[in-house]
């Protein structure tokens, strides 16, 4: 019989196209669902979860680049998906022949949107994106009519059609900030200039996740979840969100490499962060910072080992970390070790907590030697990448 691995990142399909399917629940009719799938599915493994989204009634995918829009058509997608990252001289051609939707936030990026549209003898599919209060991506309000006029001239000459219009929430996990009210009417000033323009695409979009489950006048005709597909609260204290049946999807695992008893007093790991204040029983972890593991943990984070909670003692190294198990712990090498996933054991808000960041860091970074292995409760289905 051979070995478990070492340390792998177990994602769950059928959690993912319940989050899919329950999202779209919340949304209601009428409006359309992108799941959100760049940055390698946030972690997730892009393709799978691409795959399994559509299974479950994503109507569209999201990406943030042109390389990740690729990969999803040569993998056989084929259906509605929006790329929204580019840099001045990207060759967007292929993108336009692959019917992908893009976005531009500026008559420059207009500009080689439309040049790639004649290079590739089809009008391409454009999203025009306006900042309404980011201060990221999108036109500002000053600039947001010359963009209108670029985008109406290149329709006309049958270089582009302006298929979507859509911004971007700064603050949608807090619902009562102020930019919120801000923001969307802010957008919904800019959909009205579009349409005295003479612009009528077919979506508008606005939300996230947050935006989506917490704000309703903000889903307009398509929302964008990301965080909430991987089963994470994406607007945590909120109980609009927490009432979910939200599924995490990721269960970060590794294999007890080692057991060893301390007497009070011995420092462990690097600097010596912590003594032991008795004599105790510690375990070593082969995972560190080197697959992705916050070096924040060190001292902060606990992960679930033998059905209890354990805390990482010291600082969190390269290659491994170390947990306490506590004085007396039978616990032998070999043991399972949950770093994050659904409960009882810690998740990745809880890691998210300990290291002062947000849920989307720990799934996203995770990885580096964790092997990847994608599973399906209903029929006991594994593949490993």
């Amino acid at each position: 019989m051979s070995a478990p691995p070492r340390a792998e990142l177990v994602v769950d399909l059928d959690a993912l196209r319940h989050n899919v399917r329950l999202l779209r629940a919340e949304v209601g009719e009428g409006v359309a669902m992108m799941t959100v799938v760049k940055a390698d599915g946030y972690g997730h493994g892009m393709l799978e979860v691409a795959r399994a989204a559509r299974e479950a009634g994503a109507d569209w995918l999201g990406v943030a680049t042109l390389d990740e829009a690729a990969t999803l058509r040569a993998a056989g997608d084929s259906g509605p998906l929006l790329a929204w990252l580019t840099t001045p001289g990207e060759d967007r051609a292929p993108a336009v022949v692959a019917d992908v939707d893009l976005s531009a936030s500026s008559t420059g990026e207009l500009a080689e949107i439309a040049d790639a549209a004649t290079r590739a003898g089809k009008p391409a599919r454009v999203h025009l994106k306006v900042d309404t209060g980011l201060s990221r991506g999108g036109a500002t309000g000053a600039e947001w009519p010359a963009l209108l006029a670029a985008a109406v001239h290149a329709a006309r000459e049958g270089r582009v059609e302006v298929t979507g219009l859509w911004s971007h929430f700064a603050a949608s996990d807090e619902p009562a900030h102020r930019a919120n009210d801000v923001q969307e009417q802010r957008f919904r000033d800019a959909v009205a200039a579009a349409e005295s323009a003479g612009l009528h695409p077919r979506v508008r979009h606005l939300a996230n996740s947050a935006a989506a489950l917490l704000r309703p006048t903000s889903r307009f005709d398509l929302v964008r979840c990301g965080i909430a597909s991987y089963g994470l609260d994406p607007a945590p204290g909120q109980p609009g969100t927490a009432r979910l049946d939200l599924r995490p999807v990721m269960t970060a695992r590794a294999t007890l490499a080692l057991v060893k008893e301390v007497a009070a007093g011995e420092g462990v790991s690097y600097g010596h962060t912590w003594l032991a204040p008795h004599r105790t029983v510690l375990g070593l972890v082969p995972v560190g910072y080197g697959d992705g593991v916050p070096r924040h943990a060190s001292n902060r984070a606990e992960v679930g080992v033998a059905g209890a909670r354990r805390p990482v003692r010291g600082r969190v190294c390269m290659d491994q970390f170390v947990v306490e198990l506590g004085p007396g712990d039978p616990t032998a090498a070999g043991a399972d070790v949950t770093l994050f996933g659904a409960a009882p054991h810690p998740s990745a808000q809880d890691w998210a907590e300990a290291c002062e960041t947000i849920s989307y860091e720990i799934v996203t970074r995770i990885g580096g030697r964790f092997v990847r292995r994608h599973v399906n409760r209903h029929d006991q289905g594994a593949r490993s990448s």
